[in-house]
């Protein structure tokens, strides 16, 4: 409700208004596609289930009214977002400097992953571009497992990532955050580059490099 609500509400602003707006940047989120193993997802891929799927399809429907006004509508499905502050990065982070890191759950699921700077990037370059509407993908087309995520944040750390969180820890200490880190997606950002855009941090080591050396983090 706390993702849906807001959407009807602007949703309802735009209907109202005299001029509607020329575009909408809907968020969502991977978990649409639910926990789908080895499968490679691009923006045709079928909807998943589970609790997380269906909050995601909720939140997509909300803005579907808009597509009767002609309001050129862009469903953001949005992967796990790497910044400096906030968000699922920064919660990993300590227990990985303090030597205590290591893969999520069984380690085997994907890790669908996007830099904060991409994903800036790749909503300006939405907005740019006319033809693009419906679904789009906000991953990095590097496809990774947790667990060579753990590796490789491990090895930027200059620590070993050796301790796998077991899942009932991990829904202690995460909450709701846990089933997206849990959920394996092999997402593609086909549309993306497709585009042609062009991200800054197509591999993981480039993208932990950056968040790391900027604050001192190493």
């Amino acid at each position: 409700a706390s993702r849906v609500e807001p959407t009807a509400v602007l949703v309802a602003a735009a209907a109202a208004a005299s001029r509607p707006p020329a575009a909408f940047l809907q968020g969502s989120a991977v978990g649409w596609y639910g926990d789908r193993g080895d499968e490679e997802l691009n923006e045709e891929a079928a909807a998943g289930s589970g609790f997380l799927a269906e909050l995601a399809r909720q939140w997509e429907a909300a803005s579907a009214p808009l597509d009767a006004l002609g309001v050129r509508r862009v469903v953001l499905r949005t992967g796990v977002v790497l910044a400096r502050e906030g968000g699922a990065f920064a919660r990993l982070v300590p227990p990985f400097r303090w030597g205590l890191g290591g893969p999520l759950g069984s380690g085997r699921q994907y890790f669908p992953w996007i830099h904060l700077a991409d994903q800036v990037g790749a909503m300006r370059l939405v907005l740019a571009r006319g033809e693009l509407a419906g679904v789009v993908n906000l991953v990095a087309p590097q496809a990774l497992r947790q667990r060579d995520f753990a590796g490789a944040l491990g090895r930027a750390l200059g620590r070993p990532a050796l301790l796998p969180a077991p899942t009932p820890l991990l829904r202690l200490a995460l909450g709701e955050m846990a089933d997206v880190l849990l959920a394996g997606q092999r997402v593609v950002p086909a549309r993306l580059l497709a585009a042609g855009y062009p991200f800054r941090f197509a591999d993981l080591e480039s993208a932990l490099a950056d968040l790391l050396a900027a604050d001192g983090k190493r």
